[in-house]
């Protein structure tokens, strides 16, 4: 059975050169037009979300932000913003992916079939990420056999980029959702905690990987 993905695309030449590029490669696209009725949707029936920013009808980053809060589904974002500070919103509201336009199509297939090929582990109890095995039901992390001891700050750090393997996630949403808000946590001290984290991890540490003008990410078993 063919992988239904959802395009949300207002330029119709874009738009058709993409759901063919698509169904070329054994997707099943649909294809709107407009924000608003993307709103919608419930995408849990899809595997895959790409968006367009500048959408008729609702704003791209408020349907990002609607989707994210309904389910772990991967987003990938286009958008011909070549802002760093917009790229940053969309990663923080949980975009896995951003491709600035004109692009070629092929490279938006190749970018699908990559994320596809990482499992959605938000709400799975053992999760397992470059040689890093984290069972997050009982806060246990192992680098192959052996237990690694984190502190609770570590423990959430490493399972937030976990959830998301691959994905570049934004130092402050990190610093917002992972360090304890009465400590006043800033970006600095979350580069120290991740500086900490890769100690710990030993040579697993390599795959907690600094995304330069992001954030960081913790590479998925392909290497990206």
């Amino acid at each position: 059975m063919s992988q239904k993905i959802l395009l949300v695309e207002d330029d119709e030449k874009l738009g058709r050169q993409i759901v063919e590029h698509l169904a070329e490669a054994g997707f099943e696209a649909r294809w709107l037009r407009d924000g608003g009725t993307a709103l919608g949707l419930t995408p849990q029936n899809w595997a895959l979300l790409v968006l367009d920013l500048m959408l008729p009808g609702a704003h791209g980053l408020d349907v990002l932000k609607r989707w994210r809060s309904q389910c772990d589904i991967p987003v990938l974002v286009l958008s011909a913003k070549q802002d760093a500070a917009v790229k940053v919103r969309a990663l923080e509201l949980g975009a896995d992916d951003y491709l600035t336009k004109p692009f070629w199509p092929e490279e938006l297939v190749a970018r699908v079939q990559a994320r596809l090929r990482r499992p959605v582990l938000a709400r799975a109890d053992r999760l397992e990420c470059g040689g890093i095995v984290i069972e997050v039901g009982a806060r246990r992390v192992f680098v192959g056999a052996e237990e690694v001891e984190l502190t609770k700050v570590e423990f959430d750090l490493l399972h937030a980029l976990a959830q998301r393997p691959g994905a570049a996630i934004a130092r402050s949403w990190l610093v917002q959702n992972v360090l304890p808000p009465e400590r006043d946590g800033t970006e600095r001290t979350l580069d120290v905690h991740v500086s900490r984290l890769r100690k710990k991890l030993g040579g697993a540490g390599a795959s907690l990987a600094t995304v330069w003008g992001v954030g960081y990410k913790l590479r998925a078993e392909d290497g990206a």
